[in-house]
C-alpha cells in the first residue's frame, strides 16, 4: 500500500490535513501536517504517536520519523490549495520558462482547469499550466512596510 493513502484516512478522522511527505536518507520519514487555525507542538505529538502505532501494525518500514507543521512557505500540493490560499504570495517553479523565467513570485489569483492565476508583481497576470509547475509555495513577506513599527 502506497505510504501517503495509508496516512491520510489516519490524519483526516485527527482532523488534520496530510500536506507533503518526504522519505529522506537513512530512514528518516517527515509528514507535514496543517489543520484550521495552525499546527502546534502537541499535534505534533498527537500525530506521531498515532502514526508510531501505525506503522508498527501495518510493517512500514523507517528508522525516525518527524512529524511538523509545513510552515510559512507552506507547499501548495493539490489544486484546491491554489482556490484556499488566493490572496496570498506564492512562488512557482516551472518546468518550461514564462514571459522568460521558470522562478515567478505573485499574488495568487485561484485555479481553473487550465492551471492557476497568478499576478506577478510588475502587475501583469499569467495563467500557469498544471502541467508547467514543477513546485509551488507560499511567499510571505517579511519585509516591514510601516515606518512607525520600524521605529519601535
Amino acid at each position: 500500500m502506497e505510504l501517503q493513502t495509508l496516512i491520510e484516512p489516519t490524519l483526516g478522522g485527527m482532523g488534520y490535513e496530510l500536506v507533503a511527505l518526504e522519505r529522506v536518507g537513512r530512514g528518516l520519514l517527515r509528514v507535514y501536517i496543517d489543520k484550521p487555525g495552525g499546527v502546534d507542538l502537541d499535534d505534533c505529538t498527537r500525530v506521531s504517536n498515532q502514526l508510531t502505532r501505525l506503522f508498527a501494525v501495518e510493517g512500514v518500514d523507517y528508522d525516525r520519523l518527524e512529524v511538523s507543521s509545513p510552515g510559512l512557505d507552506r507547499p501548495l500540493t493539490r489544486a484546491g490549495d491554489f482556490d484556499r490560499f488566493a490572496g496570498n504570495r506564492a512562488r512557482f517553479k516551472l518546468r518550461l520558462p514564462i514571459e522568460g523565467r521558470r522562478q515567478l513570485i505573485g499574488l495568487l489569483l485561484g485555479a481553473s482547469p487550465e492551471g492557476v492565476r497568478l499576478r506577478l508583481e510588475a502587475g501583469a497576470e499569467v495563467l500557469l499550466p498544471w502541467k508547467q509547475i514543477e513546485s509551488a509555495r507560499l511567499a510571505p513577506d517579511f519585509s516591514v512596510k510601516d515606518t512607525a513599527r520600524r521605529k519601535a
